[in-house]
């Protein structure tokens, strides 16, 4: 099953720690956040990627194609310039698509555009953002959204109220679909979905679709967007602040959301 990733904004509100790099490619412990993110999803069986680029995506292809090299064994043979190199590890299993999906794209076009790398052959896709981690089981996100059989769903979480605010019924449909209120309560967007195919024909070639907006709130009145709900560890690096907590969770060792590290 193929993991779309949002990587393609700007991340203006982080730019002041990072100002040279894309929000994803902020490192925490040496690393991106979004290798943190596809660590995870790896850990649970997920290692084919399709990264929606956009803003520095030169940035991107650099880093992944650099990567097999910085993590392997390399000979490099002077008289013939031949560079071989062998790897057993986790990010060598790893399938990278780095689609160019538009500068000023918005998220419901970027989907769209990745719809080309998702094969007919399958059903669901999965797709989330390249800024945030958790600890949520995605394998069994994806069962319970074969389970219930609608369009969409999304894991629902209860972090601090700036996000998209759901009303989730008792059987977990969700009735409706907030972006960003002033103020929140209960359970919100955490930005894990899981669609059926069937959800790419609601996406018209426009590249100032937000799926956030429209495309999610059709599903929602129409009772098409179901709700896993989430009480573990979720995290968005949105701000410097946010940064600053989540290299202190990752120096104070077991950061809650490296699962690949779970005895």
């Amino acid at each position: 099953m193929k993991v779309v990733i949002l990587c393609g904004g700007y991340g203006s509100r982080l730019s002041a720690a990072h100002p040279e790099l894309p929000k994803p490619l902020v490192p925490i412990g040496g690393k991106p956040i979004l290798w943190h993110l596809m660590r995870g999803f790896a850990a649970r069986g997920f290692r084919e990627f399709v990264l929606c680029l956009g803003y520095r995506s030169e940035l991107f292809k650099q880093y992944f194609l650099d990567l097999p090299r910085m993590l392997e064994d390399v000979t490099i043979d002077g008289p013939s310039r031949r560079i071989e190199g062998a790897s057993d590890s986790e990010e060598a299993r790893w399938t990278i698509t780095l689609a160019e999906t538009g500068l000023g794209a918005q998220t419901g076009h970027r989907v769209r555009r990745a719809a080309a790398y998702v094969p007919p052959s399958d059903e669901h896709f999965i797709v989330t953002y390249g800024d945030g981690v958790s600890d949520v089981d995605m394998a069994e996100v994806v069962a319970f959204h074969k389970a219930h059989g609608r369009l969409a769903t999304v894991t629902a979480v209860h972090p601090p109220g700036r996000f998209g605010e759901l009303a989730i019924e008792d059987a977990s449909r969700v009735t409706e679909f907030n972006e960003k209120p002033q103020a929140s309560a209960g359970w919100i967007s955490g930005g894990f979905f899981v669609f059926s195919r069937a959800f790419l024909d609601r996406l018209p070639p426009n590249a100032d679709l937000v799926l956030e907006s429209e495309p999610l709130r059709s599903l929602a009145r129409e009772g098409q967007l179901m709700a896993y709900r989430h009480d573990g560890f979720w995290f968005c690096m949105d701000t410097p602040r946010d940064l600053r907590q989540l290299e202190e969770m990752w120096e104070q060792g077991r950061p809650p959301w490296a699962v690949w590290n779970a005895p």
